[in-house]
């Protein structure tokens, strides 16, 4: 079971502002993962087949073995993907830190988060990129899928488009219901149901995004966070900053791929409440030990390396 997070060295394998001219922003995607090397496999599909293509992918790998660098390397040696591996040591759920390594070492002045269990229908760059607006975030959700059905899913399905469509996902069993809004093709249908809905707009680390100066600004995400809400908390800090959240729950599309969670324990969860209420109530914007810290501490390893030191 992942204990509670210490820093700790890493790898990354091979920072700016909101815009002020012309054209798309640099976009970087971090994906988190874990240990899920099949699930990433069929994430990574997803994005081959984006229709925005001019982006950046982060792996922020939390510690995972070979099994998930094989499938990064598999996919750089045959996809024009512009891959990066961001790895540390299994030590623990630090699934903030190493998402803090990640968006130090992006590239992108926009970044769109998501997990590595999530398969991104082809628009979901786009849509993203489409509707960033200056001092915003944008607030998705996932189709959360069943077992069964995620086991199911082929390469050739995800390449085809058919694993986020709602009749063929009736073939293999499972039942949209009310998520069908979200997976269909209807912008005008897409528009009226994220303006009418009102679940929480909330940033949820399976689909949102924002720029990189207002992580920046907010010290990225919080160390002291394991499992649990520590997404959310993200998301009410740049609220105070004054970042607003636009609702993109039905235009920006992922489908998430089910699994166990080991590493998800009721005193984390219960913890992470108390901070984010704290949070909440304290008004407060900047993480104490966040990007800031990270950076210094791979400024630290970086020279230690350039001397030779294990």
């Amino acid at each position: 079971m992942k204990s509670a997070p210490t820093p700790h060295g890493g790898t990354s394998r091979t920072s700016s502002g909101e815009p002020t001219g012309r054209g798309s922003p640099r976009v970087s995607v971090i994906l988190s993962t874990y240990n899920q090397p099949r699930w990433l496999e069929k994430a990574l599909w997803g994005y081959t087949c984006q229709t925005h293509t001019d982006f950046e992918l982060l792996v922020a790998d939390d510690g995972s073995g070979p099994e998930t660098a094989a499938v990064i390397d598999a996919f750089r040696a045959t996809s024009a993907l512009q891959l990066v591996h961001v790895w540390h040591e299994d030590r623990g759920f630090r699934k903030t830190e190493i998402l803090n390594r990640a968006i130090i070492t992006s590239r992108g002045e926009y970044l769109i988060f998501s997990d590595g269990d999530c398969i991104p229908r082809n628009d979901f760059v786009e849509t993203h990129v489409r509707l960033a607006r200056p001092r915003h975030y944008l607030a998705g959700t996932l189709v959360r899928l069943p077992r069964e059905v995620s086991e199911q899913i082929t390469r050739d399905d995800i390449l085809s488009g058919r694993f986020a469509d709602p009749e063929w996902l009736g073939t293999q069993g499972f039942r949209v219901g009310r998520g069908v809004t979200k997976l269909a093709r209807r912008p005008w249908l897409n528009v009226l149901s994220d303006v009418l809905s009102n679940v929480p707009r909330t940033f949820d680390g399976g689909n949102a995004s924002t720029w990189k100066q207002g992580l920046v600004a907010v010290n990225g995400f919080d160390h002291e966070m394991t499992y649990g809400l520590e997404d959310r908390s993200l998301g009410a800090r740049l609220t105070h900053l004054g970042y607003r959240p636009r609702r993109v729950r039905n235009r920006a599309v992922a489908l998430h791929l089910d699994h166990a969670r080991p590493y998800a324990t009721g005193e984390g969860i219960r913890r992470n409440e108390e901070i984010l209420a704290r949070i909440r109530r304290n008004r407060e914007v900047r993480v104490r030990v966040g990007l800031d810290q990270m950076a210094a501490f791979m400024a630290a390893e970086a020279g230690a390396a350039a001397r030779g030191m294990p």
